[in-house]
């Protein structure tokens, strides 16, 4: 290996928004490293549904793609079934 172009593999401690805390190296450059979400906190692994709202994200999603709600009295109803023609011989 060549001297001096390799960044320098260093002890990091992690520490989660859940409160979980670990010590684990890395190349990163500072002694601590801060997550969002880790393995004990996080959905696939714990089997617990959590929703993580930043900023309002969830709530401007569904402002933008929301349908429209219609009354009930202005529903229209649904299209009626097109009528098969059977072709006779002859």
């Amino acid at each position: 290996m060549k001297k001096k172009i390799h960044p320098k593999y260093e002890k990091v401690k992690v520490s989660c928004a859940c409160g979980n805390e670990f010590e684990t190296k890395s190349t990163i450059g500072t002694a601590e490293l801060k997550l969002e979400i880790c393995a004990n906190c996080h959905p696939f692994f714990t089997g617990k549904q959590k929703l993580l709202d930043t900023a309002g994200r969830i709530e401007k999603f569904n402002k933008k793609y929301s349908r429209k709600t219609q009354d009930a009295g202005t529903a229209t109803q649904a299209p009626k079934a097109a009528k098969t023609v059977k072709a006779s011989k002859k």
